[in-house]
């Protein structure tokens, strides 16, 4: 009897604790078998993409938390003619140097098409040993917290140049680039979303803290960059693009070669016979619209540079009406964020239809609603011009993307999505100087940023309507 009694004891409790044990854990395992679902869904599990949309919620979090930690120091914890000082010092320390080294990564990184996936394991193994060598300086904001920032985003950059180089391989069947990159974006932007109040929270712990945070996060990140396809890292058929201004926009682009053609073929004319002198295959040979297309981008990059600085400044000192200056910035921080969602969710949607057409109005809207802003500057207005520039650049990224998949033959497409990425890239980093030197005037600065979009319709939307209206001989997307 005592035997059976200690026999029994313990049961109910081993079975109560079990209990107790997954109902703890089914919200944790219950919402990632639900991320796990949404990102493997319609054989993006199978394709590889799935991984790839993790990664980049990984790498969108990291930089978040990097985000807080650097925003606490340079921007938050000094009065505001200080804080207008440290963040010059910071533009200086690090933006000069990427504005020399971003033009540098595209065409470095194209030269290693065989290490893909190696490269952006490495760009987070880096940023997880600068966020370690960055909490040492954080709370006194000295001098070696500057050249760890710089090395923080140079790694991000090269990540995102080799992102976008990485997706093309990775499509499903019966599935557009445009839908691709509107689920990887959007895993990014809902991560962000996620980790920037627990970023926000471990600030209050200590200022080193969301760079702990960082650290593993990004170590996390290393190792699943190694779990994509082994496709990742294939070169197969490529050849470097050059992105050159094409002499006759009006001319035809030329076809792609068919899937029989081989290097010697690429070689020689269309009579076998070997022509004067090989021209290897770039952005000359499909016309001007992906050209156009880039100007539009970059307009809508350099406004995002621009309103990140201008307004960062602005509304600490001028707060919206009856705001506080963390929570005028928060306001149009949301905004802008709610609107890039709207945009990728709307570019989905839409599936590269009319990508001249989406490009040049969506790049009419935000010129109308600067204007707007500038005219009659008001909370309002500023709110909406965030949620309209983070909606119109999402939307024309995408559909920049769609062009490059359609006009670009496939032997050139990846090394014209890392090029791309590194010009746009460039843009944001103009943008963001303009609005550090800007007088901290409201109107002047939303003129500007009128001035911005303006210069970039004139230059694109010209060639853009033409080239929608002359339409194009590579079949569209669907």
């Amino acid at each position: 009897m005592t035997a059976a009694g200690s026999h029994d004891g313990p049961g109910p409790l081993r079975r109560a604790g079990r209990a107790t044990g997954r109902a703890l854990r089914a919200p944790f395992t219950g919402t990632a078998r639900g991320i796990r679902r949404a990102t493997h869904a319609h054989g993006a599990g199978e394709s590889g993409l799935g991984k790839l949309i993790e990664l980049h919620a990984v790498n969108g979090a990291g930089d978040v938390m990097i985000t807080v930690a650097l925003a606490s120091t340079v921007f938050f914890s000094v009065p505001t003619d200080e804080a207008r000082g440290r963040v010059a010092l910071y533009l200086a320390i690090t933006m000069a140097p990427f504005t020399l080294l971003a033009p540098v990564i595209g065409p470095l990184l194209d030269r290693l098409p065989h290490g893909r996936r190696a490269a952006m394991a490495g760009a987070m193994l880096a940023r997880a040993l600068l966020a370690i060598t960055m909490s040492g300086a954080v709370a006194t904001g000295g001098l070696e917290l500057y050249p760890a920032a710089l090395g923080v985003l140079v790694c991000s950059k090269a990540y995102g140049v080799v992102r976008s180089a990485v997706v093309p391989r990775l499509l499903p069947p019966k599935f557009s680039l445009v839908k691709a990159n509107s689920r990887v974006t959007l895993a990014g932007l809902l991560a962000t979303g996620v980790a920037a109040p627990i970023g926000a929270g471990l600030q209050t712990i200590g200022s080193p803290w969301p760079l702990y945070g960082a650290c593993a996060i990004f170590v996390a990140g290393t190792f699943l960059a190694f779990t994509l396809p082994h496709k990742v890292d294939s070169a197969k058929g490529e050849r470097r693009a050059r992105l050159i201004v094409p002499h006759h926009e009006d001319a035809a682009p030329r076809p792609a070669p068919g899937k029989g053609s081989t290097r010697a073929g690429l070689r020689r004319g269309g009579n076998g016979q070997k022509p004067a002198k090989e021209r290897p295959p770039g952005l000359r040979s499909v016309g001007g619209s992906v050209l156009h297309g880039l100007q539009a981008n970059a307009a809508h990059r350099a406004l995002s540079g621009f309103l990140i600085f201008f307004l960062a400044f602005l509304l600490r000192e001028h707060p919206l009406a009856g705001q506080s200056a963390a929570v005028s910035l928060g306001i149009v921080g949301v905004a802008a964020g709610v609107g890039n969602a709207c945009g990728t969710a709307v570019g989905s949607w839409l599936r590269a239809r009319g990508p001249e057409v989406i490009i040049a109005t969506v790049l009419g809207l935000a010129l109308s609603v600067a204007v707007l802003a500038a005219v009659f500057f008001s909370t309002v207005l500023v709110a909406a011009l965030g949620a309209v520039a983070g909606f119109t650049q999402a939307l024309s990224k995408l559909s920049l993307d769609a062009m490059i998949q359609r006009d670009v033959p496939e032997e050139v497409r990846t090394s014209a999505f890392a090029r791309s990425e590194t010009l746009l890239q460039m843009a944001w980093v103009v943008g963001g100087g303009i609005g550090i030197a800007l007088p901290l005037n409201a109107v002047l600065g939303m003129s500007v940023a009128a001035g911005i979009l303006a210069l970039g319709a004139a230059t694109s939307v010209r060639g853009l309507l033409g080239a929608a209206r002359r339409g194009t001989p590579h079949p569209r997307v669907a």
